[in-house]
């Protein structure tokens, strides 16, 4: 071979390799190896937000208002409340939840099924020798409704029967026919507001 051309042949090998050698890293006059994406802006980039379709705001959720109670007829009641009670929760909402499928099964129209406020009964203790009392236990009464609506005269002894025989114990069951004072009796009384009520109306 031409030393000529061996010579060339070493200059362009020696060249290549020293342009694939990694170049040292670039210290600025900062900190040493500081990572410089982070000073660098992002213009918003990742962010995910923008690329959903803006929502209409949540509206206020309106006062319920009471629904029109049904009146007897000759051949139906008009609307009822099934009324369960009982100090174990898991007792009266099973059992809720039975007169509810109950209904569905036999065609029975429910117009709405909610929870009453948990009531609280304090059961106080004297002590033997002396006039202190003092609290032994607290009780709590949990109350589940089934508003049913223009139930069927024929069918509504048949509908009783079946509840009062899978009626469990420590279970109270009551049915009777919705007033207004039932509706109010879903929501909490708030005595303090509704003094501050009276006196702005006044």
């Amino acid at each position: 071979m031409n030393p000529v051309l061996r010579k060339i042949q070493v200059c362009v090998l020696s060249q290549a390799l020293t342009s694939c050698r990694p170049s040292p890293p670039v210290h600025h006059a900062g900190r040493p190896n500081e990572r410089l994406h982070r000073s660098m802006p992002t213009h918003s980039i990742g962010r995910w937000r923008n690329l959903l379709p803006k929502q209409a705001p949540k509206k206020k959720k309106e006062k319920q208002q009471m629904k029109q109670i049904l009146a007897n007829t000759s051949t139906a009641h008009g609307t009822l409340n099934v009324n369960v009670s009982g100090h174990d929760m898991t007792l009266v909402e099973h059992y809720s939840q039975y007169v509810h499928n109950l209904c569905n099964r036999l065609g029975i129209k429910v117009a709405d099924s909610y929870a009453l406020p948990t009531k609280s009964m304090e059961v106080m203790l004297m002590q033997e020798q002396g006039t202190k009392t003092y609290v032994d236990a607290v009780l709590k009464t949990h109350q589940r409704v089934v508003q049913l609506s223009s139930l069927n005269a024929a069918l509504s002894p048949i509908f009783m029967d079946v509840l009062l025989r899978n009626q469990p114990e420590g279970v109270q069951l009551c049915v009777k026919e919705h007033t207004e004072a039932d509706f109010q009796a879903r929501f909490k009384a708030r005595p303090e507001l509704e003094g501050l009520m009276s006196q702005m109306n006044h």
